[in-house]
């Protein structure tokens, strides 16, 4: 490998310690600005924004992210260090990002090396090991700036660190249009279903005096044919109960085919690393999200004999129990068309719902992930000693029931965007599995770039 020469990170970087901003200023909600923890970190490297903090006090100067800038997470809450000196880049979305304590601030202090391929080294495998090796604590685990210079390996040339960082981060960006543009679609469909079932948009634009179907359907729907089939569904009128003329307030057991948990092997799973995907409370996010690091395994022959937790295609999947005593937060999840595995099951602490004909999966995933439905979901589950949701719990949830062709019909206009983010999450597994392929080989020097180039091309 000509050029490549031996360093360690110290000759290229300093790490900056974060601030200790006052916990009696943080939010879970806006206002504020972004207070990045490590519980932001993702593992494997990168952000994930499931759950932020919002720090609305004093402002510190010296603390304020500027976008691109680098990140290392110091302190992993988690027994496995799941997180522990992975690395992110401060998104350029518009947004102030604070530097908290518990994570450090890379700058680079050599031209040796680009702040992208020092983001890139921080996810290798012998990277991490190095960490994990030197780390302190057992329950919480620490790292430091001094350990993290020392870190030793083979600095290409800064041409090839340039193209490793253009194949690499042409991954990324695919990654994250995906995302994106997920969140995009489920937020399309998220407003129709708002707009049908909590506005009753439809009928108050008739009772406004609108004749004209895509009028009346909030121009959500561009051909004047399917909008006049779609607004001939919608009374003109509300009756005195406040719902459109004919409507109901049912609960969801009158609409249930399928309600079952799974369950796990006596003894648990630990020690067993292959075999069929078995999802936990833990993987119930969101429609079309998916951490595989938290895979856990069951025999394909426990899998075979169980009665129930098979996942089908379009399966909603509801979080069942967990959290803090006199705290539950539900969580509702839709997976589908291979992702993020073509045959898995669910253990005991998750619903497997399937709704009966002709109320769609769609419906019921968007009905159960509604604002009115989340609410009474944590109410209900709030008040045990177990925080979670029993059965007749989850069988008496109550909904708005426009009936069954207006159910068909929200299912049949929202298929398509549903389709869309499970298949951009099925490619966004494919592009991360081919870019954690090619990291090591890349920045070891085992894999040419016409190579990299070639399985680059493949995945897209």
């Amino acid at each position: 490998m000509s050029g490549w020469t031996s360093t360690t990170l110290g000759d290229l970087i300093e790490v900056k310690h974060g601030f200790a901003f006052k916990g009696e200023y943080f939010r879970d909600a806006p206002p504020g600005d972004i207070l990045l923890t490590p519980g932001n970190f993702a593992v494997g490297g990168g952000f994930q924004f499931g759950k932020l903090k919002f720090y609305d006090g004093p402002s510190a100067p010296g603390y304020v992210l500027r976008a691109g800038d680098l990140l290392v997470t110091m302190t992993d809450l988690s027994k496995a260090g799941d997180t522990l000196g992975y690395p992110a880049i401060v998104p350029r979305d518009g947004s102030v990002y604070l530097h908290n304590q518990r994570l450090g601030k890379v700058d680079c202090i050599s031209d040796l090396a680009s702040r992208d391929f020092i983001y890139w080294l921080m996810r290798t495998s012998s990277y991490r090991a190095e960490v994990l090796a030197s780390c302190t604590g057992s329950t919480v685990k620490h790292t430091s700036p001094s350990r993290i210079k020392a870190y030793r390996f083979l600095l290409p040339p800064k041409p090839e660190q340039k193209l490793f960082c253009e194949v690499l981060g042409a991954l990324d960006d695919k990654i994250e249009l995906n995302r994106r543009m997920n969140e995009t679609l489920e937020t399309m469909a998220q407003a129709i279903f708002r707009d049908w079932y909590v506005n009753f948009g439809p009928t108050r634009r008739k009772i406004d005096g609108a004749t004209d179907p895509i009028d009346i359907m909030g121009c959500l729907v561009a051909d004047p044919n399917r909008a006049q089939e779609l607004a001939d569904l919608f009374p003109a009128a509300l009756g005195d109960d406040g719902l459109p003329s004919g409507w109901t307030t049912s609960s969801l057991a009158s609409i249930l085919l399928v309600l079952e948990t799974g369950s796990r092997p006596k003894g648990g799973v630990k020690g067993i690393n292959f075999g069929i995907p078995s999802v936990g409370a833990e993987s119930i996010v969101s429609i079309g999200k998916y951490d595989f690091s938290k895979t856990k395994y069951v025999t394909a022959e426990f899998h075979k004999g169980m009665k129930r937790g098979h996942v089908s295609d379009r399966d909603v999947l509801l979080y069942k129990d967990g959290g803090r005593p006199g705290e539950f937060e539900p969580h509702v999840s839709m997976f589908g068309t291979g992702f993020p595995f073509s045959e898995f099951c669910i253990n005991e602490h998750v619903y497997r719902i399937r709704a009966c004909p002709p109320f769609t999966q769609e419906f019921l995933y968007f009905m159960l992930t509604s604002e009115a439905v989340m609410d009474e979901m944590r109410n209900r589950g709030t008040g045990v000693a177990i925080p979670g949701l029993n059965s007749t719990a989850v069988k008496a949830l109550p909904f708005v029931n426009a009936g069954q062709e207006i159910a068909a019909a929200f299912g049949s206009l929202v298929h398509s965007l549903v389709s869309r983010i499970l298949a951009n999450a099925a490619q966004s597994r494919t592009l991360a599995a081919t870019r954690d392929l090619l990291l090591p080989k890349l920045m070891s020097g085992d894999i040419t770039l016409r190579d990299a180039e070639h399985r680059l091309e493949a995945a897209q």
